[in-house]
């Protein structure tokens, strides 16, 4: 049983059938790939994100094929007319999945210059925490405040990425404490220190390095010293912060008011 073209279309049993078969070939062509790729992804740890990554591609390009394979039979398109589709299905998917692309992008960039990876405690964009996995279209992060956050790829390359142990067991951390203007600074450096040196939480044979920096209202004591565990970066802050400010009241070193501070 044939139908006639109608209005440019040629629809009859054939080539429904043939629809019908491409969909179907295109399909479990899909599943396929995608259970090949993932099955090399479980096997290879190094090259698991990459893959990972060309997954959908893969299925993109499937059915993509599949679409073009269907609708040129169906609209008897010549080659001319094929391209000038293409051409305009392209740019509409490019502007429906804009913002899916640039995080595929993002996420190739994360992959292939690894400016983080899984484990490591960064800053991206207004985001900082443990990189929990780099997905294919986010970050996962876990936050101090234990939020999972999952921040965009395209960040990776539209804004800065701050790393603080790129792969290190360690990781520097600084902490901040302020005295006023006519406080003895110099004894105030040398409480910090002491606390910094004696914390159970700072890594050996590392380099730790306490200064003094001048504000208008108040001075600045900054310790920057490693951790021997990243997750003791907040444990470390407390312990030297709550243990010079003890050291602070018995040597009479006086605080500014916490409203300077907070400026």
């Amino acid at each position: 049983m044939t139908a006639e073209p109608l209005a440019g279309l040629r629809v009859d049993a054939t080539t429904l059938a043939g629809a019908a078969v491409v969909l179907v070939v295109a399909v479990l062509v899909a599943r396929g790939a995608r259970l090949l790729l993932a099955a090399l992804a479980d096997r290879s740890a190094k090259f698991a994100p990459v893959i990972r990554l060309v997954i959908p591609l893969t299925k993109f390009l499937i059915y993509g094929v599949a679409v073009y394979s269907i609708l040129g039979p169906l609209f008897r398109l010549s080659q001319t007319q094929a391209l000038a589709f293409s051409g305009i299905l392209g740019a509409a998917l490019g502007l429906g999945l804009k913002d899916l692309l640039a995080n595929l992008v993002g996420g190739l960039v994360v992959v292939f210059e690894t400016p983080y990876q899984v484990g490591d405690r960064i800053e991206l964009g207004d985001h900082y925490g443990e990189v929990l996995d780099v997905g294919l279209r986010a970050t996962r992060l876990q936050t101090p405040d234990d939020n999972l956050v999952a921040a965009p790829n395209y960040l990776a390359i539209t804004e800065s990425v701050a790393n603080a142990n790129a792969g290190s067991p360690e990781m520097l951390v600084v902490t901040e404490l302020f005295v006023a203007n006519d406080a003895d600074a110099e004894r105030a450096r040398d409480i910090v220190e002491e606390a910094v040196y004696t914390s159970r939480h700072l890594a050996p044979e590392r380099p730790v390095t306490v200064f003094v920096e001048a504000q208008p209202r108040y001075r600045t004591i900054r310790a920057k010293a490693y951790v021997n565990d990243l997750d003791a970066q907040f444990a470390f802050e407390s312990d030297v912060t709550r243990r010079a400010l003890r050291r602070f009241d018995e040597a009479g070193i006086r605080t500014p008011p916490s409203a300077l501070t907070d400026d």
